[in-house]
């Protein structure tokens, strides 16, 4: 009976003892031997209910600052070229507060609703050098009888004058939830993404040209689509005057759609295109430096993460996560870490290159908009 009792008692700490490397091995391997893996030196702003703006240190993951929105809960957010400030769009769809990232205060405020005319913001793009902020949106004025709803329009708003210079009616074939709007880097050119990418002259929002990229990308193959399985348009990371994503294309003689990586010239109208393989409904991230971007495959039941390898024009690697059925990701500023958010109370962190999960950054409330990262500066 002592022997057994021996025995028993060596086995439970030789147990013990593979679970205790087994953790020491976890936390070596996702801490890189001791070392906390760290996103970098910048600040992480992300809106929150029910009107609050939160501030987190990126390299402690603390939350340090809570900015008070004027004009109510957030419901989009997003950052200037330069990243010096913040737009956000309010909960109801009609106000906008500027607030600057080094003081961490709302400097402005505008709305284009006036009187019995409510005017509901869709979507917003601003100009590289903020003078103009674009905005997509539709009237409904009150009448005697009833209301009187205008078309969808993109309307030009001058943020120093305070005042809509320009309009034009929003073309027709172009879904509006995933309207896409790049502009040239001295802000004179609007580029809209329809069959075609219209050209607009800003300063007048007069078309001046059409650049076709409709035609087939090479003889055998249908035209390019860019991807709607991520509408926003992040060009944080992305060299100025180009624009690189997933595009899709039909492939006639097998029957399937192909997706594949396009980068965008936008002055010389020019346009790089490789295929990866067979389209699938992934979303697409530029990474700082510009040799990976990586994306978020979400289905029902079913979550991976992708890198994609821009250097070597290829898929890097895939591997599913316990992700959230509704869910956004973002990078750290170093590139090192990815950030998940939306439709919870956490930002949770993981490695870039393993996709292992490390932690997650607690709120005090679910999270509204989206997170920006401003790299330290």
């Amino acid at each position: 009976m002592g022997l057994l009792m021996q025995t028993k008692r060596i086995l439970l700490a030789l147990t013990l003892g593979v679970l205790s490397l087994s953790a020491i091995w976890v936390g070596v391997n996702s801490e890189v031997f001791g070392q906390k893996i760290q996103g970098g030196k910048g600040t992480l702003f992300i809106g929150a209910l029910p009107n609050r703006m939160l501030v987190i240190d990126e390299s402690t993951e603390k939350i340090i600052d809570e900015i008070t929105l004027k004009t109510g809960a957030p419901r989009l957010v997003q950052s200037s070229y330069n990243r010096k400030r913040l737009y956000v769009l309010n909960a109801d769809m009609e106000d906008i507060e500027v607030i600057d990232t080094s003081s961490r205060r709302t400097i402005d405020t505008f709305s284009l609703s006036k009187g019995d005319s409510v005017v509901r913001i869709w979507k917003y793009y601003i100009d590289p050098l903020e003078r103009f902020i674009f905005l997509l949106s539709r009237s409904a004025t009150k009448l005697v009888d009833r209301f009187e709803i205008g078309p969808l329009a993109l309307v030009q708003y001058d943020l120093k004058q305070h005042k809509v210079t320009n309009s034009i009616n929003w073309p027709e074939k172009v879904e509006p939830e995933c309207g896409r709007i790049l502009f040239s880097p001295d802000g004179e050119l609007l580029y809209l993404f329809a069959e075609d990418i219209l050209i607009y002259d800003t300063n007048k929002l007069e078309k001046i040209d059409i650049w076709e990229i409709s035609q087939p990308v090479e003889a055998g193959l249908g035209r390019l689509h860019v991807s709607e399985n991520d509408c926003s348009v992040d060009v944080a990371n992305e060299e100025p005057g180009f624009f690189t994503n997933l595009f899709t294309v039909r492939d006639p003689l097998q029957d399937r759609w192909l997706m594949g990586i396009t980068r965008l010239n936008l002055l010389e109208k020019s346009m790089d295109f490789y295929a990866l393989g067979p389209a699938n409904e992934v979303s697409f991230l530029l990474a700082p430096g510009r040799k990976r971007a990586y994306g978020v495959l979400s289905q029902i039941g079913r979550y991976e993460f992708w890198t994609f390898d821009l250097d070597n024009r290829k898929l890097h690697s895939r591997k599913e996560f316990l992700g959230r059925p509704r869910m956004e990701l973002q990078i750290s500023s170093n590139g090192k870490l990815l950030y998940i958010y939306e439709a919870n109370d956490t930002i949770d962190i993981y490695d870039a290159a393993t996709y292992e999960y490390l932690r997650s950054i607690p709120l005090d409330a679910d999270m509204r908009g989206d997170l920006q990262v401003v790299p330290f500066q």
